[in-house]
């Protein structure tokens, strides 16, 4: 606990010596040099799929602009999950396997099913893998916390991820960057990482049709050395690149085409056996970051989208949208699961997917009624091979969805609003083993209401009390008899219940938003124990989670800002055994206690720039019994540099003091996955 409380006591003491100057600030606004107010800036959001004042959104939200994510240095989700409350990626040891955690429920990879939902310019991304981005020419982030489930349907549960690419205009946009950097500590001889980056964008037609381009490749040697090979074996190879197409024929109608592409060329796992697997296995101990496996490993991928946005106003209160999305995965994954020259368990993987989805929705504002109502279905059709030494198996997944929503807001008296949502959604899923010929099909059915009443006692404050129902769909164990009780499993639902105040004080130079939440989950999707030698994924738990969120901005003098943010969530079970034992009152798994971050950042006149991060995690535990677990941790980012009008130079580094925070007893106690180690370099924009 100590990891935690020495952080939070200077968080509690510099808002305490901040609050002893508040009086003074409200009476002297504070000035830039010139003469003019120094405000933060106000960020429009779209999480209710519509365009609102972040401030005037009941429920707990935290948005990124352009500006923001290239001040923090944020290049992927998991880079964003560290300043975003009760919000953790867990990397399962590779690429493609980032799962996130929300207010304590993970996503899952033995189901494939999120918990936390991602769109990218409306586009769902419907499965754990490729559960990545390309943070790259990116207008704005933002993160829903909450139950998500009536305006974006399934496996938004826990939240929601927007991301929302910048859109090409008449302003012409052209920049080149290049990243090169070290990592702090590495079992091999080059520890190198590299990123070059190129954005355009601008009118090809003024006032009607606009192209934008942007691309990038990453590189990054490994740290964990093949004693075998003497290589290393998990470094990592990226491609990205998008195109963006805009015309707009008329005022009121604006059209958008977007393809891109993220291709993968990256080694191995960075993860190995503990030390008791490896005995199991009469294999010796591991040694730290160094495997010696004689199989091929390595993670190929390509994966493609295409979208068209159509948004037409229909006059100045309707507006019509229609989002249609085709996302392509082809899948390699060979792997060595012993990491030792002995041929224990290996195993080549391989597969592919192709996800369609259409939504509809028309939307409403006028005179301070708001509402939205659509219609959304999706197609998602994928096969695998997977190839071990004992055996071979080759399946096919579809699923399909249909939903029908509507989200209402209504102005009840002068200082109150309520707002309600409602969706019916119905998903289809049909499995099939064609080396068994074992043929599955179900279909689960959900109603996903939503209601919240906020008031605003005065200018600049609202608060809110909301319920809202989300749920995870169901699914197979495909393993199981079929004659079994295990076969399927339904799907998992919660209602949430949150209480929440936003607050802009001092002519918008201070915001502190805070959120209470309370969750009872039901037919709580765990994987239990049944036999000795059998586990399945079952509807067997309950439970119950509360926390709280905390976040704080501040606009100090014309140049330093203060940023803050606090999760803490106690998610544990009021139901819950197996096999192996009762589990009622232990902990969930993957669900850190909390999670936190303070920063402060400056911008001097003259060009010069800094900025420092704390971030921090609570421990977590890996299995139900609560015996192994994450500890705390924290690390420290940091950038300085020099900006001018058309050139940016930055030294920056990431965990800058090296921190190690592997996973151990990972999997069942089978593997250790290792932390990314510290990172520090060189960053130069050239903007023209």
């Amino acid at each position: 606990m100590n990891l935690f409380f020495k952080p939070m006591i200077f968080l509690g003491t510099t808002i305490l010596m901040f609050s002893a100057y508040l009086p003074a600030f409200a009476g002297h606004p504070l000035k830039h040099q010139s003469g003019t107010t120094e405000t933060l800036e106000t960020i429009t959001v779209t999480a209710q799929k519509q365009e609102e004042n972040i401030q005037d959104v009941p429920m707990a939200v935290t948005a990124f602009t352009a500006q923001r994510i290239e001040d923090a240095k944020i290049e992927s989700i998991s880079d964003l999950a560290d300043f975003v409350p009760s919000l953790m990626v867990f990397s399962q040891g590779g690429s493609g396997r980032s799962t996130p955690s929300m207010r304590g429920i993970l996503a899952s990879f033995e189901t494939g099913t999120l918990s936390t939902g991602l769109f990218i310019d409306g586009v769902p991304i419907q499965s754990v893998v490729g559960f990545e981005s390309t943070f790259l020419d990116i207008e704005r982030v933002e993160v829903l916390r909450g139950p998500q489930g009536t305006l974006y349907g399934k496996n938004t549960e826990t939240g929601v991820i927007n991301i929302i690419t910048r859109q090409p205009d008449n302003d012409f946009r052209a920049s080149l960057s290049a990243n090169i950097g070290t990592l702090l500590s590495s079992e091999t001889d080059d520890p190198l990482t590299q990123a070059y980056t190129v954005k355009l964008s601008g009118p090809i037609q003024t006032d009607k049709l606009f192209l934008g381009i942007a691309a990038k490749f990453y590189q990054k040697d490994g740290f964990i050395e093949n004693t075998a090979t003497g290589e290393d074996e998990n470094d990592r190879e990226h491609w990205f690149g998008r195109a963006h197409l805009r015309w707009t024929p008329t005022d009121q109608l604006d059209i958008s085409f977007i393809a891109s592409q993220l291709q993968y060329d990256d080694g191995g796992y960075q993860m190995n056996l503990t030390e008791s697997t490896a005995s199991l296995f009469g294999l010796p101990a591991p040694d730290y970051r160094k495997v010696s496996s004689n199989g091929k490993a390595g993670y190929d991928s390509s994966e493609q989208t295409q979208s068209l946005k159509i948004d037409y106003e229909i006059n100045n209160a309707f507006r019509l949208t229609s989002v249609t999305s085709r996302r392509y995965i082809d899948m390699k994954r060979p792997c060595d699961w012993d990491f030792s020259s002995a041929s224990i368990s290996h195993a080549d993987n391989e597969g592919e997917s192709t996800a369609l989805s259409q939504e509809l929705r028309l939307n409403y504002d006028n005179g301070g009624v708001k509402w939205v109502a659509g219609l959304y279905g999706d197609k998602d059709e994928g096969e695998s091979k997977s190839v071990t030494l004992t055996k071979v198996k080759h399946t096919e997944n579809d699923r399909n969805t249909y939903a029908v929503f509507t989200h209402l807001t209504y102005p009840l008296f002068q200082r109150f609003s309520l707002t309600g949502g409602l969706r019916y959604e119905t998903t289809e899923k049909e499995y099939q083993n064609h080396i068994s010929t074992k043929h599955l099909d179900d279909s689960w059915d959900a109603v996903t209401p939503k209601l919240s009443l906020e008031y605003r006692p005065l200018p600049g404050i609202m608060t809110y009390i909301s319920a809202s129902k989300g749920y995870r769909s169901g699914g197979f164990n495909t393993f199981a008899p079929d004659d079994s009780e295990y076969v399927t499993y339904d799907e998992e639902e919660l209602w949430s219940y949150e209480i929440g105040a936003k607050n802009t004080f001092f002519n918008n130079r201070l915001i502190v938003n805070a959120s209470i939440y309370l969750m009872d989950i039901s037919d709580m999707q765990v994987s239990q124990k049944i036999s000795p030698l059998e586990s399945y994924i079952t509807n067997a738990a309950e439970a119950t989670a509360k926390g709280f969120e905390l976040e704080l901005t501040g606009k100090i003098t014309s140049g330093l800002t203060i940023m803050a943010g606090i999760g803490y969530t106690h998610l544990e079970f009021d139901e819950f055994k197996d096999e192996d034992g009762d589990y009622q009152g232990n902990k969930s798994t993957y669900s850190p206690e909390y999670t936190f971050n303070i920063g402060a950042q400056y911008r001097w006149e003259n060009g010069f720039y800094a900025r420092t991060d704390l971030i921090g995690y609570g421990e977590m535990y890996f299995d139900n019994s609560n015996e192994r677990k994450r500890d705390a941790y924290q690390i420290v980012n940091a950038k300085v540099g020099y900006e001018t009008e058309h050139f940016d130079i930055y030294i920056y580094g990431k965990n800058i003091f090296d921190e190690k925070y592997d996973s151990y007893d990972y999997y069942n106690g089978y593997y250790t996955v290792y932390s990314d180690p510290g990172e520090v370099g060189l960053q130069v924009t050239y903007r023209f």
